[in-house]
């Protein structure tokens, strides 16, 4: 539901945000009120020390305004655990409590000065004990006022002065929003919406230069969220409810789903055959995909033995002696290269530690082991690297002998021209190919690596025809639909399990927004009960919910309408927003151009139950999957474990290693793949 209206604006907390807030405080006030009864109690309200009168006024106030305080997070609690997060009505009277509840900061103030007053000059001669019980209640006022004050700082919504609201006669969602004042009120709020992110991105990269390229980058980024979140009000724990009933949504399509058939191959099939000599290279190529974030990975993959291995080297710089450049003045990140890679100096051609927006750090080495031209290109691991992932919008990218649009990702394409340009423009292929003119050129990353590799081999294809690149873990929006398909004769992407990167893209948010408002809208539950039961099944497991609704006599048209303000306001050929009530693939809107993953797709999914224990052995099977099972995005507690270049090496070493494993190459359809 939209933001609660206190104070004269609107907040980014919902009248329904305060149960589990207000528990936690009631929990506290009680047993403070209950501490200090017993004092008073026990000394019968005589103390025999200078200022006893201070004290017994302190502690008989103090018993008053922590009475006071319970009584109206107890009506706090009661009223915001009523309705469900899109019936507030329940919750109107919820302003005036706040506005109690503010009013009896001010005694709680008067009386933990009056407290520290009679602690610093009137407690002489009494009770240890007493003089601590009110050092610490003197302590507690001033920590809860702190933190009071650090919640309303983190709660304040810039956005937040109250929006007009529909005649009093209009009906729940049929609000006319193409008339010029509705235009121009979205119109503002968008303005509005654009300069408030580019001002949050200054501030969260001040310790970036402010140049034009970086100017650039915050507007670019700022149009993209305030674009992505200006026909919704929604406050974020209505998102992380959504959420939560979307994951138990995704899990019981999945256990519903038939079992699996799976396709019989024998051992000399074709497919299978190309299948693992894939994987092998990939298992071969992801080492130097994860050696190339440096000692970061390096010593998080081995936090026992690392710090030792690397200690030696990262005091000395091997600039002089090998073309490094920028960043690596201790050594550390090259030493850690080489402990990956099991390469030795004289293999590698260019290692370039260099970074900035749209410049990413990159080797290359010459890989006598699978005769290749190795390029490596680091992934996310710094904050202009966050830009870069950000500015998302689509950018041209000609390439001759491709018919179709032809468009990319423009941080990522970027990113991938830089590299182009040092690696043609400064002779570092001639130079590697000079001293192995028979090898082959492979170029390799992941994440953000993972896409600037996949475009930096289809600028490179033409001039090379026979490399190859391995893309590990690619964002989702990368390239448009004619790239996409040129680069599966020489791409391949790996994406292990429910990694949300690959399904990242601004479709696929798009419409995780609509199911994320179409489950809330459609759920009887109150807010604190779905988010607890998130949490439970999250950290447990057990049986997903069945998610009854209130709402199935509802017209349809009104649940495919924006929630906007305190009503269902319709926003006619919004630019941005899909029907809640379509559930069309992303790639049916005409809102952003679809963009896609580039070359063949291998998924590794883990083989058994999904649920199991830490200890357990994991077991892997790989598939070839399709373009299409990656159009949704997948809610899970792995979503982002399953990203980290770790869990993917380990995931194609136990394919590669171990046997037997799983192969299933001929599992091209959707149906593994559950889509809410």
């Amino acid at each position: 539901m939209p933001g609660m209206v206190v104070f004269g604006r609107r907040w980014g907390i919902a009248s329904d945000d305060l149960v589990l807030p207000g528990c936690f405080e009631l929990f506290v006030r009680i047993l403070w009120w209950i501490g200090t009864m017993i004092l008073f109690t026990y000394h019968k309200g005589h103390f025999d020390c200078n200022g006893k009168g201070v004290l017994h006024s302190y502690l008989v106030g103090l018993l008053v305004v922590l009475a006071l305080i319970i009584l109206s997070l107890c009506a706090i609690v009661y009223v915001s655990a009523q309705g469900t997060i899109t019936n507030p009505g329940p919750r109107r009277s919820m302003p005036a409590l706040v506005y109690l509840r503010a009013l009896l900061y001010l005694p709680e103030l008067v009386w933990a000065s009056l407290g520290a007053v009679w602690v610093s000059d009137g407690s002489r001669g009494c009770d240890p004990a007493t003089v601590g019980a009110v050092i610490a209640a003197v302590v507690a006022s001033w920590i809860i006022l702190l933190f009071t004050g650090l919640g309303v700082v983190f709660v304040f919504d810039p956005l937040g002065d109250p929006r007009p609201q529909p005649a009093a006669m209009e009906p729940l969602g049929v609000r006319d929003m193409q008339s010029s004042e509705g235009t121009q009120f979205l119109s503002t709020a968008r303005s509005l919406a654009v300069k408030v992110w580019e001002s949050r991105l200054r501030l969260l990269c001040c310790c970036l230069p402010q140049d034009e390229s970086h100017r650039a980058a915050f507007s670019s980024i700022a149009q993209l969220f305030g674009g992505f979140f200006s026909d919704t009000d929604l406050v974020p724990s209505d998102i992380a409810a959504g959420l939560a009933l979307l994951h138990q949504e995704q899990d019981k399509m999945e256990r519903s789903r038939d079992p699996e058939a799976v396709t019989a191959h024998s051992p000399s099939s074709p497919i299978e055959e190309d299948l693992e000599m894939e994987l092998e290279k990939a298992a071969h190529c992801m080492r130097f995909a994860a050696a190339a974030y440096g000692w970061p990975m390096y010593i998080y993959s081995n936090l026992l033995t690392g710090p030792c291995k690397l200690s030696g080297d990262c005091c000395r710089s091997r600039e002089a002696e090998y073309d490094i450049v920028g960043g690596d003045h201790l050594g550390c990140h090259f030493s850690s290269i080489l402990h990956s890679t099991g390469l030795q100096y004289r293999d590698f051609i260019y290692v370039s530690f260099h970074n900035q927006i749209y410049e990413i750090p990159f080797f290359v080495a010459l890989d006598h082991k699978r005769e290749a031209v190795l390029v490596a290109v680091r992934g996310t691991l710094s904050l202009k690297d966050v830009l870069t992932d950000l500015s998302a919008e689509c950018e041209n990218l000609p390439i001759e002998g491709v018919t179709g649009a032809c468009y990319a990702h423009k941080g990522i394409c970027q990113a991938a021209g830089y590299i182009y340009k040092k690696l043609v423009n400064d002779g570092i292929l001639n130079q590697a190919f000079s001293i192995a003119p028979e090898y082959k050129l492979v170029i390799t990353g992941h994440s953000l690596g993972a896409g600037t590799a996949s475009l930096l081999a289809i600028l490179l294809r033409n001039s090379f025809p026979t490399l190859r690149c391995y893309s590990f873990s690619p964002p989702g929006g990368l390239l448009s639909k004619a790239l996409a398909d040129y680069s599966k004769d020489f791409v391949v992407s790996v994406v292990l399990g429910k990694d949300l990167v690959p399904r990242l893209s601004i479709p696929n948010m798009e419409d995780l927004k609509g199911k994320i408002l179409k489950i809330v809208s459609n759920c009887n539950k109150p807010k604190y009960r779905i988010l607890l039961q998130g949490c439970w099944y999250e950290l447990f497991g057990g049986d997903p919910d069945d998610f009854p609704t209130e709402m199935d006599n509802r017209r349809e048209e009104e649940l495919s309408q924006p929630l906007l303000g305190e009503e269902s306001l319709m926003i006619r050929h919004s630019s941005s927003y899909q029907s809640l009530a379509s559930d069309d693939s992303p790639a049916h809107t005409a809102a952003h151009l679809p963009l896609f993953l580039p070359g063949r797709i291998l998924h590794i999914t883990e083989d058994g139950p999904s649920r199991r224990s830490c200890f357990s052995q994991v077991r892997y099977r790989a598939d070839w999957s399709s373009q299409m099972a990656f159009r949704s995005v997948l809610i899970s507690p792995r979503m982002l474990v399953d990203h980290m270049p770790d869990a993917v090496l380990r995931a194609l070493n136990s394919l590669t290693c171990d046997r037997p494993f799983s192969l299933c190459p001929s599992s091209l359809n959707d149906s593994q793949h559950n889509t809410v």
